[in-house]
């Protein structure tokens, strides 16, 4: 499943428990994302699920994991 996936990239790149990140989890306030750290998730996404090059506009829309669920489901077919 998608959500699980990426679950598992964000968990092993902010160093955080499964638990701790849910579809509400947001990257800035829960997770303390910078821009370097939006970078290196959003290769690791492409590349985990072949995605076309992610837009800085799409990006800036992207604000908690069930927002960057949405986008990569609309890509993916589970």
């Amino acid at each position: 499943m998608v959500f699980e996936r990426i679950q598992k990239l964000i968990c092993e790149q902010f160093l955080v428990e499964p638990e701790t990140v849910t579809l509400e989890t947001t990257f800035v306030d829960d997770l303390g994302a910078d821009s370097l750290d939006v970078v290196e998730l959003t290769m690791a996404l492409e590349e985990e699920f072949s995605l076309p090059e992610i837009s800085d506009d799409e990006l800036k829309k992207i604000a908690t994991v069930g927002d960057l669920v949405d986008y990569v489901s609309r890509f993916v077919q589970d």
